[in-house]
């Protein structure tokens, strides 16, 4: 089974190596989860592990909820997350800790990103804005003509789709992939990843082993392994 859990962003600090090397790193409290369900291939139509994570109060949750996780052997969890995996190794009621990224050099981290609201072209897309020169009209962080956009053949009159103009900022599905683990701890169920995070401090993330990496993270895997 791929090596995961779930875990909330707590936020950053750094941390120094034993050569004195400052590492800017993101902490989460990863874990631990419970295995709450495993799906086979004869009953489900395809092999998977569901896990669990936070403990709440049995008023806090609903009846199918209750349920599924007594099956399990656990109190109710408030979230849950499933994963796909071929031969689970994991029985269901299992705990899985931080230790499981033990030997692990790189993870991928998903979560939601801040959400900022209604926000204009220049912040959402990076726009320069006008020219603030002499004679310009006062409009400078307008996002500028929409006319080469403003038709599509046989879709009628309205603006192409993927035009970047003002909208929705924020608050969406995001992955920090290939994160460098340096360090865990055990007692504290604590996980140490070299960057940033998605979301803000608090935010429930997912973190399993990565799954793709560059060259040179590929060589250094090889060299630790």
């Amino acid at each position: 089974m791929t090596a995961a859990l779930l875990g909330y962003k707590l936020g950053m600090t750094r941390y120094f190596t034993e050569d004195g090397k400052n590492i800017p790193v993101t902490v989460i409290e990863a874990g631990p989860c419970t295995v709450t369900q495993v799906k086979d291939q004869d009953n489900d139509g395809y092999e998977a592990v569901q896990i669990g994570f936070e403990e709440i109060k049995p008023r806090r949750s609903t009846m199918p909820v209750i349920g599924h996780d007594f099956k399990a052997g656990s109190v109710p969890l408030r979230h849950h997350r499933e994963l796909r995996c071929e031969s689970p190794s994991v029985d269901l009621g299992d705990t899985i800790t931080v230790t499981c990224f033990d030997g692990i050099p790189f993870v991928d981290v998903l979560g939601v990103s801040k959400g900022k609201g209604f926000q204009g072209g220049m912040k959402r897309h990076n726009f320069s804005g006008l020219e603030a020169s002499h004679g310009v009209k006062r409009r400078h962080r307008s996002p500028g003509s929409i006319g080469g956009h403003a038709s599509n053949l046989g879709t009628g009159p309205k603006i192409k789709k993927g035009k970047r103009m003002a909208g929705r900022m924020g608050g969406e599905n995001m992955t920090m992939r290939s994160l460098e683990v340096v360090s865990f701890d055990e007692k504290k169920n604590l996980l140490l990843v070299k960057g940033t995070v998605p979301g803000p401090n608090g935010a429930l993330v997912f973190i399993r082993e990565a799954v793709r990496l560059n060259k040179q993270k590929a060589s250094a895997k090889k060299r630790a392994g």
